[in-house]
């Protein structure tokens, strides 16, 4: 449930761990919205997201229409299995725009 964080003064790169929930929203969304608003360019880790719900997609979203009305760059980075599903089950992969890598699935 913590974020690891490498902020720049031109970027900032950060990860977010644990889940992206509503239980976590408001936390989230303080931290996202402070880095749009000290850097040009931004790039989030969702490699290590456990869990999203529809407040976490909704904070994504909301990031992204952020940076793109102060005309910053907000890419995300390393969607983890949960964040890819969402992703899928919403259609929403072209309006973020980000490169999206699909590990194969494995069988059990």
């Amino acid at each position: 449930m913590s974020t690891q964080d490498k902020s720049q003064e031109a970027g900032a790169h950060f990860a977010i761990e644990g889940d992206l929930t509503i239980y976590r929203a408001a936390e989230l969304k303080e931290l996202v919205f402070s880095r749009i608003d000290n850097a040009s360019a931004i790039e989030i880790d969702l490699s290590k997201v456990a869990e999203i719900d529809s407040a976490g997609l909704q904070l994504l979203i909301a990031a992204k229409l952020e940076a793109m009305i102060r005309d910053k760059q907000l890419h995300f980075v390393g969607h983890s299995k949960p964040v890819q599903e969402v992703f899928d089950l919403c259609d929403l992969g072209g309006f973020f725009g980000d490169q999206i890598v699909i590990f194969p699935h494995t069988v059990h």
